[in-house]
């Protein structure tokens, strides 16, 4: 939401804020402050499920640098793009003004986020578009709170997998078309060596993170995961179209360390 004053701005956690409007025929807005450092206002009230700390989030955003009280050089939207982005909230994914912004909004919900440099970019910026100890505005929609189907076929009896852990396995995937499975286009199997990856190091597609933290090793599962948890609008090479819903089997077969 455009603005071109702002009022007064005050550092204490629950203080309101109001700022006049950038565009005649705006109304005022009422800023919330969440932190100091962190503000909101929402434009739009959602009502669908509500972020939660842990979820993962599909959102569309447009961010500007925020200059003498009002929007200055826009730096960033996947709106023009036309590709949101899905990442998990609370893990340090996204700086730190979101992770805290986020929770409580409802899908459907559209807020605007004012984000001083400590909870940005902080001092140095990021270089060439965010200048040093710059504050941030962000308009963002919440457009699903995305999740992976998972249906067990062995319940496995060995360790649990926590982020963090080195977690080996064994997979074959398949696209999910007219819910049954397709084509398969990708299988260790194949070369019967188990994939081994960093769980919750966006070493893997955001769908594997979510639903292989808790599995415990020895189970087997289908994941059922969505585009937006899988490889998005851009799909991965000739064997992934865009927008694919994908079907992995797959088999948890060592915790490193555990």
């Amino acid at each position: 939401m455009h603005k071109k004053s702002l009022a007064a701005w005050v550092a204490i956690l629950g203080m309101v804020l109001v700022v006049g409007a950038c565009q005649k025929g705006e109304a005022e807005a009422t800023w919330q402050v969440i932190e100091p450092g962190l503000s909101y206002v929402d434009s739009t009230v959602g009502d669908g499920p509500v972020v939660k700390l842990g979820d993962y989030v599909t959102v569309h955003y447009t961010g500007w640098i925020w200059e003498n009280e009002t929007k200055g050089n826009q730096f960033d939207s996947s709106v023009e793009r036309g590709d949101p982005i899905t990442f998990p909230v609370g893990r340090s994914m996204v700086i730190e003004g979101w992770e805290k912004g986020l929770p409580g909004i409802a899908v459907g919900g559209k807020r605007t986020l004012l984000i001083e440099h400590t909870m940005a970019y902080g001092e140095r910026g990021h270089p060439p578009v965010i200048p040093p100890s710059a504050t941030l505005i962000f308009d963002i929609e919440i457009i699903d709170i995305p999740s992976v189907e998972i249906e067990v076929l062995e319940p496995g009896s060995g360790p649990v997998a926590e982020l963090g852990d080195q977690v080996s396995v064994h997979y074959t995937g398949f696209l999910w078309e007219n819910g049954a499975k397709g084509k398969e286009f990708d299988s260790s199997r194949r070369v019967n060596r188990p994939y081994t990856f960093t769980l919750g190091a966006g070493m893997v597609i955001p769908g594997w993170d979510s639903a292989i933290e808790g599995m415990k090793v020895g189970q087997k599962a289908n994941l059922i995961i969505p585009s937006a948890m899988a490889y998005g609008k851009s799909g991965s090479g000739a064997t992934i179209p865009p927008d694919a819903t994908l079907l992995f089997e797959v088999e948890i077969m060592d915790i490193e360390s555990k």
